[in-house]
């Protein structure tokens, strides 16, 4: 009881990070994570267990130790995983791969979201796992060596900030292939689509970019860009419509997916151009001018003007007009109800044995929900 709590002593050693990550095809889950889901999932678990490996490895931890780390690692992969999608998707725009494409900044842009997000959570869960592997008394570690430093450290200096900048080179090369790509290829496609919501604004941008020597501005060019931005939200109805029907409830399912942005279309306009007697402009920072202001009208789109809560709203209204007479004709006790894809867990037996009966979707692909 008298005692004071005792610290745990390291020696540290040198060691490589090796992710063993395929570049490649991490940069394309990243690039569309909604649609490699179970990918970027692997993706975390198998980065986060390769980073926890290399601490383990410099604070020179003993096999004993090293072999509970990934069964330690479990414990918090279910919702780390899911605080990692979360955040991504929310701080990246999935809606805009071919936009991002084309200014050459998709790759890239999922590189620099991942780097905050894992930034975000690395300190939290390399901390508590080496703690409660070294039971070290109120996070005491007393340590020697060369380059001494705490888990959370080491994780992120010589962890994930290494395997971020091998990214970023990759990633310069994917979107400028991609980019490039662009202009040899056209598309034609065939898709099926629920437009239920469109907004119409305006937006400016006003830049200043400096010419500096040993720190002190020389010569300054200004731009002004002014630009309509038309968004249209709705519903991409290949990945997911269904029609079912509860007898007991004497309820009509509509299953859609759920809400996006379906179309974008800037148009921007050069207000002012005024370059200065050094400071030139290049096309590449005119590029990320215009993206910078496309991203603004997505942004201030989902976050103040809600379209994809607007579409959900105006989907009902639509769905109600176009089915309604039908469900009614049913009979006066049955009613339609819409749900979408990410909120059924699961469908009552009845409801599941309806589908499975039904002539209209006996031979159609089932998706799961």
């Amino acid at each position: 009881m008298f005692q004071s709590p005792q610290g745990v002593q390291l020696t540290y050693i040198p060691s490589d990070f090796q992710p063993n990550l395929n570049e490649e095809a991490t940069l394309q889950i990243l690039s569309q994570p909604e649609k490699y889901r179970k990918e970027f999932d692997e993706l975390v678990y198998n980065f986060n267990v390769s980073l926890l490996y290399h601490v383990a490895n410099r604070m020179n931890l003993p096999d004993s130790l090293k072999r509970r780390l990934e069964p330690e690692y479990r414990k918090h992969h279910e919702y780390l995983q899911n605080l990692y999608f979360s955040d991504f998707v929310a701080l990246k725009d999935t809606t805009a791969v071919m936009y991002e494409n084309w200014y050459s900044d998709n790759a890239n842009q999922a590189v620099q979201v991942f780097n905050e997000v894992a930034g975000k959570y690395t300190c939290f869960f390399v901390t508590q796992i080496m703690a409660t592997l070294l039971k070290a008394t109120d996070g005491r570690l007393m340590a020697k060596g060369k380059n001494v430093d705490n888990p959370c450290g080491i994780a992120l200096s010589e962890g994930l900030r290494p395997m971020v900048d091998r990214l970023q080179t990759r990633a310069a090369i994917m979107d400028f292939s991609a980019s490039r790509g662009m202009l040899k290829d056209k598309v034609r496609q065939g898709i099926a689509e629920l437009a239920t919501y469109e907004l119409r604004s305006r937006l400016g941008l006003d830049k200043t970019l400096s010419y500096k020597i040993f720190g002190f501005s020389i010569s300054e060019t200004d731009i002004r860009v002014e630009a309509i931005s038309v968004i249209k939200s709705g519903f991409k109805l290949d990945q997911a419509f269904d029609v079912t029907f509860s007898p007991k409830k004497g309820i009509v399912y509509v299953t859609l997916p759920q809400p996006t942005i379906l179309s974008h279309e800037v148009y921007p306009r050069v207000d002012k151009l005024d370059v200065g007697f050094l400071a030139g402009i290049s096309g590449e920072e005119m590029n990320k001018n215009f993206n910078e202001l496309r991203r603004q009208f997505r942004q201030d789109a989902l976050d103040n003007e809600h379209v994809l809560d607007k579409a959900k709203a105006r989907a009902d209204t639509v769905m109600q007009l176009m089915l309604g007479p039908v469900v009614k004709s049913m009979g006066r006790k049955y009613k339609l109800e819409l749900r979408y894809r990410e909120q059924i867990q699961g469908m009552p037996a009845e409801e599941t044995n309806r589908r499975e009966t039904s002539p209209a979707t006996r031979n159609k692909e089932f998706i799961p929900q």
